[in-house]
């Protein structure tokens, strides 16, 4: 069931529902991709998730991908480290990075390099779909 407080999305996300839309999660942690393909589809917007940020680029989903989630700390290649690859080979993707281990200065790093927003976690739900609203619309 949809909480109410995501109904009012669920107009827009509605709209968005495209191939131009589609939201990539990269996140190690597979509760945490599970609940965030849970918490999009939802809201009605399509997803695809990936074990690590080397799957992902190895997808060849990038040009695709109208908006990252990603998790800053992975083993492998970090979130950041993600973001500017992506930003080497002019791909820049509105980026929402989500984290448990998240400081000022990296906050500072990621926004700085295009992120839309730097969510740390437990993060509300809610605050989660309206930073993919912003990062779509952009």
């Amino acid at each position: 069931m949809i909480v109410p407080a995501l109904m009012m999305h669920y107009a827009f996300a509605m709209a968005m529902q495209s191939e131009s839309s589609l939201v990539a999660i990269v996140d190690d942690d597979d509760l945490m991709r599970s609940a965030l393909q849970g918490l999009l589809k939802a809201v009605g917007l399509p997803s695809r998730a990936f074990a690590s940020a080397e799957e992902f680029l190895n997808s060849g989903q990038q040009h695709q991908t109208a908006c990252l989630i990603a998790d800053i700390r992975m083993s492998g290649i970090s979130g950041l480290e993600l973001q500017t690859r992506l930003n080497a080979e002019h791909c820049q993707i509105p980026t929402i990075f989500i984290t448990a281990h998240g400081d000022a200065q990296m906050r500072m790093q990621a926004l700085r390099a295009g992120a839309v927003e730097f969510l740390t976690k437990p993060f509300d739900d809610e605050a989660l779909i309206e930073s993919v609203q912003a990062a779509l619309e952009s």
